[in-house]
């Protein structure tokens, strides 16, 4: 460290900030929001308190204390999506994109279950958006809450890509491949 210190100080003219700094292994650090895998070829990725960040702010955008319209909450969670993958495009794990992708709209299915608050307005709404009656009846009297609810297959079916993209919301996935497929 002392070495490398001396050389960006004397040689380069900068300042090094000893409490950021340090000298280690690529996959033991992460820098500006990515790490490196310990692999033989070694692969970007998000770096897990980068995917923290991310959470907390779709948990901000789908907050229920924000009172406004889906169609304004997604045009804000696109602006955000957008940026965002814009920044870790370069990140080497599709699998990180794709469980934030699925988190996402497993937030949105928990907004929406919220938004309808009388088991009747779930029932209704659910056979509207296309789920056989058996099934919503189900979900309508489930006592499992709220989050759990969002992840059921029967949720994924009503409330699934096909609805989300008519919503016009942008799907992760889809924006990093496309990114992928410019580089």
């Amino acid at each position: 460290m002392e070495g490398v210190k001396r050389f960006v100080e004397d040689e380069l003219k900068l300042k090094v900030n000893e409490q950021k700094s340090a000298v280690d292994r690529p996959w033991e650090r992460k820098f500006l929001g990515f790490s490196f895998t310990s692999e033989r070829k070694t692969r970007t990725r998000i770096a897990p308190k980068a995917r923290a960040i991310f959470e907390d702010k779709v948990r901000e955008l789908t907050n229920r204390s924000r009172s406004m319209s889906m169609a304004k909450r997604i045009d804000q969670l696109n602006v955000y999506l957008r940026g965002w993958l814009g920044y870790f495009r370069l990140a080497d794990t599709r699998s990180v994109i794709e469980s934030l992708d699925q988190w996402t709209r497993r937030r949105l299915r928990m907004r929406y279950l919220k938004q309808w608050t009388k088991p009747k307005a779930v029932y209704r709404n659910l056979v509207k958006l296309g789920l056989r009656p058996g099934f919503a009846r189900n979900l309508r009297g489930s006592g499992i809450g709220y989050w759990r609810l969002a992840k059921t297959p029967q949720m994924n079916i009503a409330l699934g890509l096909a609805f989300w993209a008519n919503q016009g919301l942008l799907s992760l996935v889809q924006l990093y491949d496309k990114h992928r497929s410019v580089f």
